[in-house]
């Protein structure tokens, strides 16, 4: 089932939450809800689980109207399962309890199928509270895929546990959520953890969606230097045209992508990966701040007089206490308008 958003606003009071959200999580595929706290992301999710009512616009289901305002149906009559960060097990029932809550009694024998599913094997009997936050997490995420729900909403399902968990059940919820060609829609602030689990992604800043699609469109065709900034590496310094190149702190950059809207100006951001920079000894260059190795590669943080900073890449020993000049590689900045 898909699930499509249409015009959505939403307001608390006086203070606007949402801005026209518009965009449909395909059929079968996990789209991630990405952005900072406060950008909307939980408020659209809490519209499609009926836990807030729908002021403006309206939410469909594979076409079908599921809600719009003055029709909000609660949470128990709509398609939809639900997976919050903390869980949220009922504490007095046991683990095989839990997954068959929703269950009908006919359909009860589905929960040992269910634990072996969510590698709780063994432990049905057990209660929350006697489980890890990463056991309790699957135990939750069985629980709202046993009914067979046509739309699954997870909000920041990973973030009580450590990261090595997290990694972990990423990959394990995906697979899952992938066998079970469930449609998903999960809220996060992590751009690792939406760029790791998603199949889509909805870039969200304060109650808008900044651009809606792929990883790889996101890497490769970014509408915004926010955007490209959500990848590992990604840097935005400012710059301005000065003929095909574009002026900088750090000397003139070759642009191989314009955007655009980019203006004739000299507020551009420039958005700019650290793989895309090397850096060249010179006792006139830029101090070195910091060094950080990454497997086969170092990544060096330099900062000029001003205290401006770049990062740049290099397979070579760097020398904490010489000074080095960050030199751009082919595709190395796409300008944008400054927002």
């Amino acid at each position: 089932m898909s699930l499509e958003f249409r015009h959505i606003a939403h307001a608390y009071g006086e203070v606007a939450a949402l801005h026209d959200i518009a965009f449909t999580a395909p059929t079968g595929e996990i789209t991630c809800l990405l952005g900072s706290s406060g950008c909307g992301k939980s408020t659209l999710l809490n519209l499609a689980a009926g836990l807030l009512p729908v002021q403006q616009g309206s939410i469909l289901v594979d076409g079908e109207l599921m809600a719009e305002a003055g029709v909000n149906p609660p949470p128990e009559a709509r398609p939809v399962g639900l997976v919050f960060q903390d869980g949220a097990l009922f504490p007095h029932m046991t683990i095989a309890a839990n997954i068959g809550f929703g269950l009908a009694p006919a359909e009860r024998g589905l929960v040992g199928g269910w634990l072996q599913q969510v590698g709780l094997t063994g432990l049905g009997e057990r209660y929350p509270h006697e489980l890890s936050g990463g056991q309790q997490q699957r135990a939750a995420l069985a629980r709202a895929m046993a009914p067979g729900p046509g739309v699954l909403l997870m909000d920041e399902p990973f973030a009580s546990v450590d990261i090595v968990l997290r990694r972990r059940l990423r990959r394990d919820c995906r697979m899952l959520l992938r066998e079970r060609g469930a449609t998903t829609v999960l809220v996060t602030h992590d751009p690792e953890e939406a760029l790791d689990i998603g199949d889509r992604i909805a870039v969200m800043e304060a109650g808008r969606i900044v651009q809606f699609g792929t990883p790889e469109d996101l890497h490769e065709r970014p509408v915004a230097a926010s955007v490209g900034a959500i990848f590992r590496g990604a840097q935005v310094i400012k710059g301005a045209r000065e003929g095909d190149a574009l002026r900088t702190a750090f000397g003139l950059w070759p642009a191989t992508s314009l955007a655009d809207d980019a203006p004739d100006t000299d507020e551009l951001d420039l958005l700019i990966y650290a793989e895309q920079v090397a850096c060249v000894p010179d006792v006139k260059g830029l101090s070195v701040r910091d060094v950080h190795s990454i497997g086969s590669v170092t990544r060096v943080l330099l900062v000029n007089d001003a205290g401006e900073e770049i990062t740049a890449q290099t397979t070579v020993p760097v020398d904490r206490d010489a000074r080095y000049v960050p030199v751009p590689q082919s595709g190395s900045a796409r300008a944008f308008a400054r927002i």
